[in-house]
């Protein structure tokens, strides 16, 4: 005889302890108390909350407020945030942090601590899951929704496996509506405009509304016509206009600028400091290079160099790095310098995570595009992408790029927010000088003086606002952009 469900035993939930290893916590918070470094990787993925033990979880926390604020983390510095805490005065008072530094030798196995702790957190959020949906699944007190229950149990399910038990990142309409308002606020105190990061170029920010967070932003162009150039000028002003908005007393959340991280994996950071000054002293990076100034030439190259030393930019030259390994290190500048905008140059440079080296270079282009689309988001900050062009462009008469110039372009369309084409008629008009006695000299010298020292931005595309060029006069010497008065290149008015 089959007996019935109602009767059928269910083994007490508490029967078993929760999965867990308070010595592997201890050894962990004494690793971290004797090398704050470790920290650096670790709290990338732990949290205060996947502790067993509650003092342990906020000891956890202290430290990593204490390394936020560039303190050091030691049972000296966390005691007198420990002198009223109940549950260590049970086991003694603060001694308790000098005696978990007590073995060196859970140094070395640190990482190996931390992974398992973070994985106990996750049985024990399983096992909650799993409890709650007994405890609904058995309580028929109430309407039945199974499937209901299912869902709610998927979701729970789902957050265990995305954030290990945490909260997802939904937002109602109140909090995205309040955003979309502060967002115009800024736009407002800052002149009018200029919503997002300003790219230091009024003519740009016009048309585009600056750099806004959680964008995408493609900037693309052939060798020769200034990518490069154009990305760093554009990185130099949000960061220097950052400075000044914290010595005016503006708060970094309303700052027009943003401390940069740029990610160089073409050029090496001397190379990209020598154009930044070359820039910003007046002096042409060839001569920089090459000692071939005088010391009026050097005064300016001493005053420009101190003017940098306290910019918030950081270049990681690192050549050859993945899509996952730079968006490790964007989320460590944005924990341990706050950076506001990411610059990639470039992208074609990034490597996927597939294991094989045959994998298909499309969906490798599509994973990396993907991927700086996901870090914009995750981080709220704006990501400055470099990408090249296809050959397509040199076989056109008209050489002024295009979307489907994008080299395996379908994914990088799609995934971007803004596409910018850079744009040099000058380039290719010096390419094609007809001899001094040619018919075609008068014409060509024409189109030279109108073309000489300018460039043209091209917005292909834009999910803010609408689609146009904007010139722009470009000094080769020292590779600056600057705004370039031009009636016919006047933004269009938005109603």
């Amino acid at each position: 005889m089959v007996q019935p469900l109602a009767l059928v035993e269910t083994p007490a939930p508490n029967a078993q302890a929760l999965p867990q290893n308070v010595e592997a916590e201890a050894a962990l918070l004494g690793a971290l108390m004797i090398d704050n470094r470790l920290a650096e990787d670790i709290q990338l993925k732990l949290r205060p909350d996947h502790f067993h033990e509650p003092l342990h979880g906020r000891i956890y926390e202290q430290i990593l407020r204490l390394l936020d604020r560039n303190m050091i983390a030691s049972p000296v510095t966390l005691r007198p945030l420990f002198e009223n805490d109940e549950e260590m005065k049970e086991l003694g008072g603060p001694a308790y942090l000098a005696q978990l530094t007590g073995s060196g030798a859970a140094i070395i196995g640190a990482r190996d601590f931390a992974e398992q702790i973070y994985d106990l957190a996750l049985l024990r959020a399983l096992v909650g899951v799993g409890r709650e949906m007994v405890e609904k699944a058995l309580d028929t007190s109430e309407e039945v929704e199974p499937k209901g229950q299912i869902e709610a149990a998927e979701a729970a399910l789902y957050r265990v496996a995305e954030e290990g038990g945490g909260e997802g990142g939904v937002k109602s309409f109140a909090q995205a509506t309040r955003m979309a308002v502060q967002m115009a606020e800024k736009a407002l105190n800052s002149g009018g405009g200029l919503s997002g990061v300003t790219t230091g170029l009024d003519s740009i920010n016009a048309k585009t509304g600056g750099l806004h967070h959680s964008d995408l932003v493609i900037l693309a162009g052939r060798p020769g016509m200034g990518k490069t150039a154009l990305a760093t000028n554009i990185a130099f002003n949000a960061a220097r206009r950052y400075v000044r908005d914290l010595e005016d007393g503006i708060a970094a959340d309303k700052s027009a600028g943003a401390a940069v991280a740029f990610f160089s994996l073409e050029m090496s950071a001397d190379q990209l400091a020598t154009r930044i000054l070359a820039e910003q002293s007046g002096i042409s990076s060839e001569s920089l290079r090459m000692g071939k100034i005088g010391q009026q030439d050097f005064r300016n190259l001493a005053r420009a160099a101190a003017e940098l030393e306290s910019l918030p930019f950081y270049i990681d030259d690192t050549p050859g790095l993945t899509i996952a390994a730079l968006r490790t290190r964007a989320r460590r500048l944005k924990r341990q310098k706050g950076i506001g905008m990411v610059v990639v140059d470039y992208l074609q440079l990034l490597q996927g995570t597939g294991r094989n080296a045959n994998d298909n270079r499309v969906n490798e282009i599509s994973e990396i595009s993907r991927g700086l689309k996901t870090l914009a988001k995750e981080l709220s900050v704006p990501v400055l992408a470099l990408s090249q062009l296809s050959r397509a462009v040199e076989q056109r008469e008209d050489k002024r790029p295009q979307l489907s110039d994008l080299r395996e372009s379908g994914s990088i369309e799609q995934d971007a927010d803004m596409v910018w084409f850079v744009y040099r008629e000058e380039y290719y008009l010096t390419a094609k000088q007809p001899a001094d006695d040619h018919p075609d000299f008068p014409k060509w010298q024409e189109d030279m003086n109108r073309a000489y020292g300018t460039a043209e931005m091209i917005v292909a595309k834009q999910r803010h606002g609408s689609t146009g060029k904007v010139k722009m006069k470009f000094e080769a010497k020292i590779t600056r952009f600057s705004d370039h008065v031009d009636a016919d290149y006047l933004p269009e008015m938005r109603g």
